[in-house]
């Protein structure tokens, strides 16, 4: 093979002699030659052996191979449907990790960091966020999980079985020769259709800030799924109260900063409280100090308690004991006039940013000013939004108007440890909340933060948009049935996308009633034959075994952005893993 690309190369050098010797003859100016190639022994195999399509060799017009892509012998490459089928056996397989915690009878996965740290959870993002994936097509997976996360809060392991189910059936469609782009668009239009029927099966619910029961039981959906579930119907409670509390009604705006979720080891879960104000996770600065103060008026301070330092370098020589007792008089006073501007201004209690030394905190006590050191910038901010006070950043900028009021503050112990937490309440503004969360351990609190922060991302949704559809996969099978029939309208190729995107909506209630121990198949048929038959949006999979196949009757709902946007998210991701057709990555070794 070798002679043979020789014999080819010499004919080529003889056929350049021979033109430049017409040339010559025809006083022609000479072409420059100026082509540089790059040809090593190892490429002569992909320059003989027609099979070999791992990498793309360009000739020149001699019949010479060159290289386009540097180091190209130490890169893999996959094109075509080869491409397509690996990249969609990655997003399934992501997918696929999640189905099993889709529901209120889902598993949990536990997952442990390189640190040691274990994480028991069954939300999709977090389970996605700490599983380090590594595949390109797994890290959009990871992205869609976490776009619904941010977006909607709600229903990020349902985005993902949606994408995977999409996946599978495009494989489908694949194999058959469909052309990747014709199913996208069929896709594309199957979630238009899918979108427009949820407006149409979409329920208003009228709630006011008496009541709030449409919210409770939308967000007892959401906590359904949780490990919480038992306690369910209190932190419903609690994250409606808390939303409700900041929320701006006539803007239809909810500000998710101004709830602050605390939590504290020990207790059990029936502990949690709401308390209209702010903990901070810190104690007076002094034992003797008083532990509850009715009425305070709180100086909030980023400046320490001592004295000025210079900027440059300095020294101090002392050599006589009156300099000593000068130095010391001197720092006193500047504790006395500190202490002194806050007795002045009326403050009954100092919460200040840094911390201060045994001397201030001796004169705070005996001047009867109590005083909380080293609260964290972000507590600071909050308390002065719940409080009405403003931050101070120099003593000579103290007046009374800048100091915050609150009905009570109070010291609190827990247990038989010395942990100690400071309660702010009745405040001024009670546009701040804070939900206090206790549990048996350090996960299940973490996992509680989680299912709280998901109810409150639907109570806000709620505000904003008061639609709701019915859970239990009973929207995807309505969805479902509607996309079957207007796949008659369309003619063409993308008529098979379409039926197949109405196969893939059907994965959601199919997962549902697997991971609740019914027989998927013969539970989904059951269902959907109840919905045409009884024209009734609202029947769904009977995961708690009650009886009924009503999610009306069952109290089960969601919300009408976040099934839209689900839906939505899902096709985008899967129009663009199918419109890859070539991967080019870094050799393994």
């Amino acid at each position: 093979m070798i002679d043979e690309v020789e014999d080819r190369r010499n004919q080529s050098h003889y056929n350049r002699r021979v033109n430049i010797y017409k040339q010559q003859q025809q006083h022609l100016p000479l072409e420059p030659y100026t082509h540089t190639y790059t040809v090593c022994t190892a490429d002569l195999n992909h320059f003989v052996d027609p099979t070999n399509t791992s990498m793309a060799l360009a000739f020149d017009e001699y019949g010479r191979p060159f290289i386009i892509l540097r180091e190209q012998e130490s890169k893999s490459r996959l094109r075509g449907i080869d491409a397509q089928k690996a990249n969609i056996a990655a997003g399934v397989a992501v997918s696929r990790i999640l189905r099993t915690s889709l529901g209120p009878k889902g598993m949990d996965k536990m997952l442990q960091s390189p640190d040691g740290d274990i994480t028991i959870t069954n939300d999709g993002a977090t389970i996605l966020e700490q599983m380090d994936v590594d595949n390109q097509i797994g890290k959009l997976m990871v992205e869609l999980s976490r776009s619904q996360d941010y977006e909607i809060g709600d229903g990020t392991t349902g985005v993902v079985v949606m994408a995977g189910a999409l996946l599978e059936q495009a494989e489908k469609l694949l194999e058959r020769g469909i052309h990747p782009i014709r199913v996208a668009e069929g896709f594309e239009i199957s979630s238009r259709i899918a979108v427009d029927h949820l407006e149409k099966i979409a329920h208003k619910f009228d709630f006011s800030a008496t009541n709030i029961e449409p919210l409770v039981q939308t967000c007892m959906t959401t906590l359904s799924s949780k490990i919480v579930n038992r306690c369910k119907r209190s932190l419903a409670e609690i994250a409606v109260k808390s939303v409700m509390a900041v929320a701006d009604l006539e803007r239809k705006d909810v500000n998710l900063d101004l709830i602050k979720v605390e939590g504290k080891v020990g207790g059990k879960l029936e502990d949690t409280e709401l308390i209209y104000g702010i903990i901070v996770d810190k104690d007076m600065s002094h034992p003797q100090m008083p532990k509850q103060i009715e009425d305070a008026k709180i100086a909030i301070l980023t400046c320490p308690f001592e004295p000025p330092k210079p900027k440059t370098k300095h020294k101090v020589d002392i050599d006589t004991v009156e300099k000593f007792q000068t130095l010391r008089k001197q720092e006193q006073k500047y504790f006395d006039d500190m202490v002194q501007k806050c007795k002045d201004v009326g403050a009954t209690l100092v919460i200040c940013q840094w911390g201060f030394d045994d001397e201030a905190n001796h004169l705070l006590m005996h001047r009867n000013l109590p005083a909380v050191r080293w609260v964290g910038g972000v507590e600071l901010e909050l308390i002065a939004i719940a409080t009405g006070g403003r931050i101070v950043p120099r003593f000579q900028e103290l007046t009374p108007e800048k100091l915050g009021k609150a009905g009570l503050v109070r010291e609190k112990a827990f247990g038989t440890t010395k942990d100690r937490m400071l309660y702010i309440e009745h405040c001024a503004n009670s546009k701040a909340v804070t939900v206090f969360i206790r549990g048996g351990n350090k996960m299940m609190i973490e996992e509680t933060k989680r299912s709280i922060h998901d109810a409150l991302c639907v109570a806000r949704n709620l505000i904003r948009n008061n639609s709701i559809v019915y859970g239990g996969g009973a929207a995807e099978i309505s969805c479902s049935i509607a996309v079957e029939a207007a796949a008659d309208k369309y003619p063409g190729v993308e008529q098979y996308a379409i039926r197949a995107f109405a196969d893939a909506l059907d994965s959601v209630p199919m997962a549902l009633a697997e991971n609740s121990g019914l027989s998927p198949i013969e539970t989904l048929s059951a269902v959907k034959a109840q919905q045409i038959k009884e024209n009734n949006h609202c029947c769904g999979i009977d995961c708690n075994d009650t009886g009924t196949n009503d999610m009306r009757e069952q109290n089960v709902f969601e919300t009408l952005i976040g099934k839209q946007q689900q839906i939505l998210l899902a096709t985008q991701v899967v129009k663009m893993i199918l419109k890859i057709d070539d991967v080019i990555s870094p050799s393994e070794y």
